[in-house]
């Protein structure tokens, strides 16, 4: 569980490094929220603002998470836009050791 709130303690940190666990743990807990949110606003007509209060709120922590996630890669936080290759970078372990955004998360 620690893993999936850590995106959310660093709100707006684009700086540093991200692990793939703790990216990939954000998105897991992300859709988790946002499928269950569309579930209930199925139910519920009025919930439907929910999944969009929703999404405008964890708008700037995966930003955040994605751009820490290239900077373990050593590759600049843009690189988030490129449509295919950032999962590719999402997908590939980080930089070993310390790198120029900052020192290895595995090690700490």
């Amino acid at each position: 569980m620690d893993w999936m709130l850590m995106a959310w303690k660093k709100y707006a940190d684009f700086s540093g490094r991200a692990r793939r666990k703790e990216f990939w743990m954000f998105i897991l807990g992300y859709m988790i929220v946002y499928f269950g949110l569309m579930l209930l606003s199925n139910v519920i007509g009025p919930a439907r603002y929910l999944v969009g209060l929703f999404g405008l709120a964890a708008l700037v922590p995966s930003i955040a998470v994605s751009c820490r996630r290239m900077h373990d890669v050593d590759k600049s936080g843009w690189f988030q836009l490129i449509p295919i290759y950032n999962l590719i970078l999402a997908c590939t372990e980080g930089t070993s050791g310390p790198n120029q955004y900052g020192p290895d998360p595995k090690a700490e």
